[in-house]
């Protein structure tokens, strides 16, 4: 059986879920202002979709993080495998700043496409150390997938 180590499980949670509240931040001041005056495409999500959604997935993050850093072996692969996890998860933030906080689509789009090949790397590595951390980040790629075509629609139609 394998023992939890539930102070780094909350841990991972935590900081999963703060950048998540970081990128809020910067979402609150435009979502019901600047966000509601652009041009989206038919198959924009309707707001309320997103809290949940990326709630779920600042989760499963979260525990995919626990794997890697609960089996952490003091190794190049292990260590590069959390440094690209913690380089994507800053992406993460920054696209909010970008997007609602400069209110800039072009500049976010162009940091999407770095997030999501950030995103499939920290698979890679991930896959490497723990099939599971990195089956747990599939449904984030998707999302980032979906949210990159998103971003880049309401780019070209604004």
């Amino acid at each position: 059986m394998v023992k939890i180590n539930y102070l780094k499980l909350i841990a991972s949670i935590v900081i999963c879920q703060s950048a998540g509240i970081i990128g809020s931040f910067f979402t609150a001041s435009s979502v019901n202002t600047w966000y509601l005056t652009l041009n989206k495409p038919s198959f924009n999500p309707p707001s309320w979709v997103f809290g949940p959604v990326w709630i779920t997935l600042y989760f499963l993050m979260g525990i995919s993080l626990y794997i890697i850093w609960n089996n952490y072996k003091n190794t190049k692969k292990s260590g590069l495998a959390l440094i690209l996890f913690s380089f994507q998860l800053l992406l993460n933030s920054l696209w909010s700043i970008l997007f609602f906080g400069l209110r800039n689509p072009f500049l976010a789009f162009i940091e999407i496409v770095l997030l999501w090949t950030a995103i499939l790397l920290t698979i890679l590595y991930f896959y490497r150390i723990s099939k599971t951390a990195a089956y747990l980040l599939i449904p984030y790629i998707l999302w980032v997938s979906f949210a990159a075509v998103l971003n880049f629609s309401i780019f070209y139609l604004n």
